[in-house]
């Protein structure tokens, strides 16, 4: 651990295999708390590189609990965390959105980092029991198009760092690490980023990676498509800057999507958008994330036309019985 700390210290890059050797070593209790410590605090100073987050990423495949949903090419929705935004669940909303329209979700989420009301949060506000079972799981995806992974019960190993993490009150690598670790290795994943660096972190990693994707960046400091702003897309094809505008959507005031003051604030704004009885900028903000999901999944399609099947799916209410059906088989 010296021979690294002095490396990054000295504003080194470590290679992939160092990388993954030395989360490697931490899963194994190999390293004091101080020493952890004082890995975390770099990432602080400066940018995570590829091939760390590559190396770091693998080390904690290895250890991860596996589950096997590929039969149905599921995909995941997810945010880094970290805007400081505090909004209400809007990739959540756009998983449920998506399983409503037909489409498979494999969900990866944790409690909330930065905001009042992470995935995991509001999933269980709805008295869902987290499994790691693959039969359980598998049921979910089949009957109601939607499973859930709650992460911590997928990465056994991470129970060395979580002291460190807590005392240390910032955001590490492990937060970085959270959305290319879904433990069924989705065949699709959208994913929003809070800032450009992460914009390009991000993009860079899944080139290497066997995923169809999408990354998103709102130019005003979101982790997900606001619409309050201009916002960016990268797939494995292309890369393009929209304004709400260009996706018939009107700009809407970052007050129109404040998640409140308590988890419970949260899922009620969620409950309200799955049963169609939110605000419009609260719908339409949960219709943009979840038409670009589906374009992930469907490049062929038009924006108008994914936009439509988002909607339809709010309005038919077949969102919200997806949702039902989820707490019924998942309490």
């Amino acid at each position: 651990m010296k021979a690294m700390l002095d490396k990054l210290f000295n504003h080194e890059e470590l290679k992939r295999e160092e990388a993954r050797n030395l989360l490697a070593n931490i899963t194994k209790g190999e390293y004091n708390e101080d020493q952890i410590a004082a890995l975390l605090a770099v990432y602080r100073m400066r940018n995570i590189t590829v091939n760390e987050l590559i190396g770091y990423r693998e080390a904690l495949l290895e250890t991860q609990v596996r589950v096997n949903l590929d039969a149905y090419k599921p995909i995941d929705i997810v945010g880094t965390g970290g805007d400081g935004k505090n909004t209400f669940n809007v990739s959540t909303c756009s998983c449920f959105v998506l399983a409503g329209a037909g489409y498979k979700v494999a969900k990866h989420g944790n409690y909330a980092a930065t905001s009042v009301s992470g995935a995991s949060n509001v999933i269980e506000l709805h008295g869902v029991k987290f499994t790691n079972e693959q039969d359980k799981l598998s049921r979910s995806i089949e009957e109601c198009g939607l499973a859930y992974m709650h992460a911590p019960l997928f990465t056994p190993a991470m129970k060395s760092v979580a002291p460190v993490r807590k005392l240390l009150q910032f955001k590490t690598i492990f937060n970085l690490l959270g959305p290319l670790v879904n433990p069924c290795r989705p065949t699709y994943q959208l994913l929003g980023t809070a800032d450009l660096n992460q914009f390009r972190l991000y993009t860079n990693v899944y080139q290497t990676l066997d995923v169809s994707y999408g990354v998103v960046h709102s130019l005003d400091g979101y982790d997900e498509i606001s619409l309050t702003s201009d916002f960016k897309v990268a797939t494995n094809s292309s890369e393009f800057l929209y304004s709400p505008e260009m996706v018939h959507m009107p700009t809407i005031a970052q007050s129109d999507i404040y998640g409140g003051e308590t988890a419970e604030e949260a899922k009620r704004i969620f409950d309200d958008v799955l049963g169609d009885r939110a605000t419009d900028s609260q719908k339409n903000c949960v219709i943009a994330n979840s038409a670009f999901a589906i374009r992930t999944i469907c490049q062929d399609k038009s924006i108008d036309d994914c936009m439509a099947e988002a909607r339809e799916s709010i309005e038919s209410g077949k969102a919200m019985r997806v949702l039902k059906k989820f707490i019924a088989l998942n309490s």
